[in-house]
């Protein structure tokens, strides 16, 4: 299996949430297609109730099985990418776990009660070159293949061993 990965930068803002529960809302808003020089959760600025940050680096994972997923996502015409952020301990509470190429793998983060935030942003222009030649390089097309069932015996089924026989029938 061919694997490719595509160096990135998440940015996120932490904006004042009008709710009784919650204080604030997490909400990734950016991805950069490069690694930035800045330490995780650097303040980029603050404004209005409204902190952005650079939440880190991490990387998108290619798999040359997944290319059936990813060319889905850049035939919509608004490739996405979706940010993956876990509750933590450490300030500012939120961590960056990853960044997915694949709707279907996110959906299934979502589907499983993953803690946290799975949310989309749009895919920047480089990455989605590099998507798009890994895509074209990996990507076949695979026939449908309908699984067919074992026939049942029908001389099988309903047969009982004979009474008295080891541990069967009346004692």
């Amino acid at each position: 299996m061919e694997e490719r990965r595509i160096p990135v930068s998440v940015i996120v803002e932490r904006r004042a949430a009008s709710s009784p529960w919650i204080d604030h809302l997490w909400v990734p808003v950016a991805v950069l297609p490069a690694r930035t020089v800045a330490k995780p959760w650097t303040v980029l600025h603050r404004n209005n109730g409204v902190t952005a940050y650079i939440a880190g680096q991490t990387e998108v994972e290619l798999h040359s099985s997944d290319t059936l997923g990813y060319k889905a996502n850049l035939e919509t015409g608004r490739p996405m990418l979706w940010v993956v952020l876990r509750p933590c301990l450490e300030e500012p509470g939120m961590a960056l776990h990853r960044v997915l190429a694949d709707a279907a793998e996110a959906e299934a983060l979502v589907s499983v009660g993953s803690e946290g935030v799975i949310e989309p942003v749009p895919m920047p222009g480089p990455v989605r070159e590099l998507v798009e030649a890994f895509v074209a390089e990996h990507h076949r097309d695979r026939g449908f293949f309908k699984r067919t069932r074992d026939r049942a015996d029908p001389e099988a089924l309903g047969v009982r061993p004979r009474a008295g026989a080891a541990g069967h029938g009346r004692r």
